[in-house]
């Protein structure tokens, strides 16, 4: 990225928006206060990418462990964030030109089991209408030079006992489950749809195709057993995919180490075979474009994110367009307009 700051890196590709009427529910995004020294994504900077030129209207929340509480009973902290979220999607309601945070997808540590409940109970006593679901991330790989999830992930995670019991409960309870791990364990998500045929699994980022570490440049040989276990588990209706979050450093495309950032022609053409490869076995009833700002962000600026996934359906109906831009969206999380 050389010396210039990430705005001015993500400056240097500017392009005409594409189909600027199209209705946009951003199902995938973070928000956090900062620190010292850290960067902060609030609610003036969502608003200055959502506004950027394409037509988003809504946005959903997801977890990143900010501002958890300090309790004694620590399985509570978690709701911090909830109570944080929703002070500023209230916020996001004032101005009904810009997007408004429509959902909050927290975070309950399913290893409770069936103790998860008052925990569940307690976000949505603090997010209300607006607390969703859960996601537990749980992306384990057994090299060193590949970072496990920050919940502190395991090998096995989902298949634990405990953990089941707690997806038990968010079942009975009507939330949905965020599912956010690394490729070679799709079969895990396999095995919660079978036994959780009544739960909604959102599948995050494609389930994190790896591409750094042992896994650097080895794309080619990765996506076959990746496209025949998302086949596998596409057949189970309950499970929705989010595409994208695939511009992360992890993921091994390398764009944030370039002169420039990608055009969205770019773009598309490096990852195209992931997407087509999700909306060929979801189809766009099941299927949301996502941003997962600002992470990506590292990556692409959000109206080149957007255009490039835009290309992406190009060839879809006006009517599947809207299930992928929007639709599906605002089923899964239960958005009205």
């Amino acid at each position: 990225m050389s010396n210039l700051s990430q705005a001015e890196w993500l400056a240097q590709i500017s392009e005409e928006i594409i189909d600027p009427e199209q209705r946009i529910i951003d199902p995938h995004h973070h928000l956090w206060p900062g620190s010292a020294g850290g960067s902060q994504y609030l609610l003036d900077d969502l608003w200055a990418d959502t506004g950027s030129g394409h037509n988003v209207t809504n946005t959903v929340f997801i977890d990143c462990s900010q501002c958890y509480w300090n309790l004694e009973d620590a399985a509570l902290n978690p709701v911090g964030e909830t109570e944080f979220v929703k002070e500023l999607a209230d916020a996001s309601k004032a101005d009904s030109n810009q997007a408004t945070i429509s959902g909050i997808v927290g975070h309950v540590d399913m290893l409770l089991g069936f103790e998860a409940e008052r925990v569940l109970e307690k976000h949505l006593e603090v997010g209300q209408e607006l607390f969703k679901g859960i996601r537990h991330a749980g992306g384990w790989d057994p090299h060193s030079n590949v970072r496990n999830s920050h919940h502190d992930a395991c090998e096995g995670l989902y298949l634990l006992p405990n953990f089941l019991d707690g997806l038990q409960t968010l079942t009975k309870l009507g939330y949905v489950f965020e599912a956010w791990q690394y490729h070679h364990q799709i079969p895990q998500i396999t095995e919660l749809a079978k036994e959780f045929p009544d739960l909604i699994i959102i599948l995050n980022h494609f389930s994190g195709p790896l591409g750094i570490g042992p896994y650097e440049n080895k794309q080619a040989e990765i996506f076959p057993q990746w496209q025949k276990d998302l086949k596998e588990l596409s057949q189970h209706e309950n499970v929705y995919a989010k595409l994208g979050g695939l511009a992360m450093p992890v993921n091994g495309f390398g764009f944030h180490t370039q002169a420039k950032p990608p055009t969205s022609d770019e773009f598309v053409s490096k990852q195209k075979a992931y997407y087509e490869t999700a909306l060929e076995y979801f189809t766009p009833a099941r299927c949301m474009f996502e941003s997962n700002f600002p992470v990506d962000k590292a990556s692409i600026s959000y109206p080149v994110l957007w255009n490039a996934f835009k290309k992406i359906a190009k060839d879809y109906s006006s009517a599947e367009k809207d299930q992928l831009f929007y639709q599906t969206a605002a089923k899964v999380y239960r958005i009205t307009d």
